[in-house]
C-alpha cells in the first residue's frame, strides 16, 4: 500500500508539474496571436488578434514617454514636408509630359500616401511597440524577416534618403554663395556631411532637443510652401492663369509613357514619404492613441 500511494504521489506532483509548466509558457506567449491562412494563388492572409490578458513585468518595458501627440505630430509633418516637396515637381512634370496630368499624379500620390498613413495609424495601435516596419514584420513574419528588413534599412535605404536630403539642403544654402554657377562638388558633399554628423549628435543626446529642432525646421518648410502658395494665387489674381485652363493644362507635345508615369509617381511618393515615421517612437508618445 505504501508503494502503491507513493507511486500516485509521484504521478500527481508530475501532472502538478507539467500543468505549472503549460500555465509558465502559456504566460510568456505574445499577447499578439497570428493567424495565417492560405487562400486563391497561395496568398497569406494575416488575421492580428488582441487578447485580453493581463500584462507582466516583461510586456510593459518600454521606451520613456518623452514626447506629446502634438511633438510627434509635428516631426511627422517635418518628415513629410521634406526636400522632396522642393525638388520633385520638375520630375513630376517632365515624366507627365502636361500640367494637368501632373496636377492628377500629385492628386492620386497624395492619395495613397494618405491611405498609407491609415494603415499604419491602425497597426501602431493594435502593436502598440517602437520600432515602425521592424516591429510590425518581426510580430508578423517572425525574426528573420525583422532582421533582413532592419539591416536593408540601415545600409540601403534610409542611408540615401538622408544622403539625398542632406545635398539639397547643401546645394539650397550654398546657391546664393555661388549665383552664376553650380555650388562647387566638395563643399555641396562637405556641408552635408557636416549636416548629418551635427543632427546624428542631437538625436543621440537629448529627444527633446531634437524635436525643439524638428519643429524649427518645420515652421521654415510651411513657412516656404506659404510663400510659394500666396505668389501662385497672385498670380492667378493677375489673370496668369492660362496654363491651368482644360486645353492648355493637357495639351502634350508628347504622349508620356508607362515607365514615364510611373516614374512621375515614384517623384510624388518621395515628396509624401515620411508618414510612417510615427510609428518608430510609438511609445515615446504618452497617448499614442490619439
Amino acid at each position: 500500500m505504501e508503494g502503491h500511494n507513493g507511486t500516485r504521489g509521484e504521478k500527481k506532483k508530475t501532472m502538478e508539474e507539467k500543468e505549472e509548466k503549460r500555465m509558465e509558457e502559456e504566460r510568456k506567449e505574445d499577447r499578439v496571436t497570428l493567424k495565417k491562412e492560405i487562400g486563391l494563388l497561395s496568398a497569406c492572409t494575416i488575421i492580428i488578434e488582441r487578447e485580453n490578458k493581463p500584462e507582466t513585468p516583461e510586456d510593459q518595458r518600454h521606451l520613456g514617454s518623452e514626447g506629446s501627440e502634438g511633438s510627434e505630430g509635428s516631426g511627422t509633418r517635418g518628415n513629410i514636408i521634406g526636400s522632396g516637396i522642393f525638388i520633385s515637381p520638375k520630375g513630376v512634370l517632365e515624366h507627365s509630359g502636361s500640367v494637368g496630368v501632373a496636377l492628377v499624379v500629385w492628386l492620386l500620390g497624395g492619395g495613397i500616401a494618405a491611405l498609407g498613413s491609415l494603415c499604419y495609424a491602425e497597426l501602431g495601435v493594435t502593436i502598440p511597440k517602437s520600432g515602425g516596419d521592424y516591429s510590425y514584420v518581426t510580430e508578423i513574419f517572425g525574426g528573420l524577416m525583422g532582421f533582413l528588413l532592419l539591416w536593408s534599412a540601415v545600409l540601403i535605404m534610409y542611408p540615401t534618403t538622408l544622403a539625398v536630403i542632406a545635398l539639397t539642403f547643401s546645394s539650397y544654402i550654398l546657391q546664393p554663395v555661388f549665383p552664376d554657377c553650380v555650388p562647387p562638388y566638395m563643399a555641396t558633399r562637405m556641408l552635408s556631411a557636416t549636416c548629418l554628423l551635427l543632427l546624428t549628435w542631437v538625436n543621440c543626446s537629448s529627444v527633446r532637443l531634437a524635436t525643439r529642432i524638428q519643429d524649427v525646421f518645420t515652421v521654415g518648410k510651411l513657412m516656404a510652401l506659404g510663400l510659394i502658395i500666396v505668389v501662385g494665387l497672385v498670380q492667378i489674381c493677375n489673370g496668369n492663369y492660362e496654363a491651368l485652363t482644360p486645353q492648355v493644362a493637357f495639351s502634350m507635345e508628347r504622349t508620356p509613357s508607362v515607365g514615364q508615369i510611373a516614374l512621375a509617381f515614384l517623384q510624388a511618393s518621395f515628396a509624401f514619404s515620411g508618414w510612417n515615421f510615427l510609428n518608430y517612437v510609438t511609445e515615446e508618445v504618452v497617448e499614442p492613441r490619439r
